[in-house]
This record gives C-alpha cells, structure tokens and sequence, in this order.
C-alpha cells in the first residue's frame, strides 16, 4: 500500500467502491433501518451502546451511518490511527472529548494557550464538570495532578499561530492523554499522533471541508478513546449528517493539492507584508500553511471595511481567502485580559490564505492596508 499523502487523501475511504460497482462514494441518507428480527437488532443496540463498531447493518441514524463511517475511516488513515468518530461541528468535537475525560473519573484538564476563542470560553465556564489548570509547555509538568484526564493544546494555535514541541509536551504528560487541535495544520503539514498525542482533533468544517459549505468535527485516537466518543455521541446526539460526511471526504481528495497552494501563495504575502510600512509584525508558523496572522499600526476594522476581493468573515480553510479581527469575532468570548495575555492583540488581523491568484490578494490587500 502505498505511504504518499496524495494519493491516500484520494482513496482513503474509498478502497472498496470497485467492489461494489461504483465511482462516487453512495451517500445514505436514512435515519431509520428496517429489520425483522427484533432480537437481532437488540443485541446490536446492546454493542453500540458500549462504543463498540458492529459489521452488519445500522440501527438508527444516531448510532451509525455508513457514509460517516467512511469519512471516519479516512481521517482515521490520514492521521495514523485505528479509529476516528465524527461529530456535528468542531466544537461539539471538543465537547465530547471533556466529557470523556470526566466520564472516565478525572475531571482535571490542563490546557495550553492560545486556543480558538469559544474552546477557551468552554474550558473555563466548567459547564461541562471539568476543572481547569492553565500552563505553559514549560509550567506543564508541574501543573498534572492524579486527576488529570486530559492535557489539551492547539499548534499552530488560533490565531497567534505559535507553535510547541508535540513530542516533548507528549513526553511530559506520560500516561494522561494529550489532545492536539490539528485544524489548522491538518495532516498534510502534521500528524500529532506520530509525535505522541493520543487525540487528534479538527474542525472539519475548515480545511477538511475546504470550499466553506459544510459543518463537521473528527477526532483520530485509538480504540479505547474512540469506543468512549461514540458512547457520548450515541448519548447526546451530536452526530455528523450523512451529507455532511460525504462532502468532508470529498473535501479530503483535494486537500493536499489545496494545503499545498495556499501555503506557496501564504509564504509570498508573508515576505510582502513584513516589508509594508503599515504593518507591525507578521506571524506565520516555521511548519508554513494557509494561515498567517498581521498586526497593522493604524485601524485594523478599517483594513475589514476596505477589502474588496478578500473575504471578510470568520472561519477559514476556505478555497476563497478570508479576513477577520480576532478580538471581535472569533476570540471575542474571552476575557479581554485572558485575551491580550495569550497574544491576542487588539492590532491583530488572521488571514486563511485561498487559492486565488497572488496578485490579485496583494493587490486587494495593500489598498486595504492603505485605508488603515
């Protein structure tokens, strides 16, 4: 079998379609699966209750779904796991890994910052049972505790786009498992599971999905992880449509090429903002990517107002290019203090870089900048 990235992003999820004597991937749209006999199907519902996958037909559409399976298995590969389990959103993704954290008796998490504005908010609200450290990959060791289920950290995080050591952070939490938010490197740039982590989240709804149409979250850990995540997800119901699945791995064929072109295109808007007078200070991380982070010296909502070919809204990974002010939209939620303190300036703008011609962006995003 073959190890290029390009070529599994293609067939990931996919191998058996020959067999079955189809091209495109078949989409199942149901929410309910007949069946006669009524003790088969309990003995199924017995399995799935556990977490546990079952070979044979779905139940209901809560459970399972073979077109979400298939996705599931392609993150799985790409990430160089056994198992994935998708969910409805990112952040229904995050949800479901700190309820498995306080299901399984360990209600500490220490997170690192920075992290996408809404996870910091839902770390610290403990409205999900969980008590929270704050710590830095140098503070992290001294910050586990016995009850420690789950160390949680994004890289490059939203939206500074600083990174940290994944095997050395993996190598300092020993046995509590370490959850890496890979969306916006996604595993074209990195895979977080080879360096130690024992989570892989994304929001799907990003670069996974990547034309900024579809809705999803995914995390790749192993069995036992994965057999909790779906208990949760069978529990409260925040499963991925059928449709939603087939456009996300759909989206999957292509992200290579689409990582691949938006980072070159990135790196050229690096080197020409750092020189532009209007700016103050560029952020981009040494892995590369679609995301780059600026700071400008005058009025950051007026370089928002006078785009005219870059996007300007929230979210990213889009195959268009889209702008946005972190500290009013997506990292809004936080404490203004807790918000300067991981980086988070008031100065700063986060640009998911798209596939348009690098030209026509720098053209947009000097007459912009001049406005500010």
């Amino acid at each position: 079998m073959t190890s290029s990235m390009r070529t599994r992003a293609v067939h990931a999820g996919r191998d058996d379609l020959t067999d079955l004597g189809v091209h495109a991937v078949p989409i199942d749209l149901s929410t309910t699966y007949p069946s006669r006999d009524s003790a088969e199907e309990a003995r199924r519902i017995d399995v799935f209750a556990t977490g546990a996958l079952d070979p044979g037909m779905p139940v209901y559409g809560r459970i399972s779904n073979p077109t979400v399976e298939r996705f599931e298995e392609a993150m799985a590969e790409l990430e160089g796991f056994d198992h994935a389990v998708a969910f409805g959103s990112g952040m229904a993704a995050v949800t479901a890994c700190l309820l498995a954290s306080v299901a399984s008796g360990k209600r500490h998490v220490v997170a690192v910052r920075p992290l996408y504005g809404t996870t910091d908010h839902l770390l610290a609200s403990g409205l999900l049972g969980n008590e929270l450290t704050w710590a830095s990959p140098e503070t992290l060791k001294d910050a586990l505790r016995p009850d420690t289920g789950l160390v949680f950290v994004e890289t490059p995080a939203n939206p500074t786009l600083s990174e940290v050591d994944i095997a050395a952070l993996a190598e300092l939490c020993g046995d509590v498992p370490l959850l890496v938010d890979n969306t916006f490197a996604t595993p074209i740039l990195q895979q977080p599971g080879r360096l130690g982590a024992k989570l892989v989240l994304h929001s799907a709804t990003k670069f996974l999905g990547g034309h900024g149409d579809v809705m999803g979250g995914v995390v790749a850990c192993g069995a036992e992880q994965a057999a909790l995540l779906r208990q949760i997800r069978f529990a409260t119901g925040a499963v991925l449509h059928p449709l939603a699945g087939y456009l996300l791995l759909r989206g999957l064929s292509t992200l290579p090429l689409r990582i691949s072109a938006a980072s070159a295109t990135a790196a050229t808007l690096v080197e020409r903002l750092s020189a532009h007078d209007a700016v103050s200070a560029v952020h981009y991380p040494s892995l590369g990517g679609p995301l780059v982070a600026f700071e400008v010296k005058g009025d950051p909502h007026a370089l928002i107002g006078a785009v005219r070919l870059l996007t300007p809204a929230v979210s990213l990974g889009s195959v268009d290019t889209l702008i946005q002010h972190p500290a009013s939209l997506s990292h809004r939620i936080m404490e203004e203090g807790d918000r300067h303190g991981s980086g988070v300036t008031d100065k700063m703008l986060r640009m998911s870089v798209g596939l348009e011609d690098v030209e026509d962006l720098w053209h947009d995003l000097d007459q912009a900048l001049k406005a500010t």
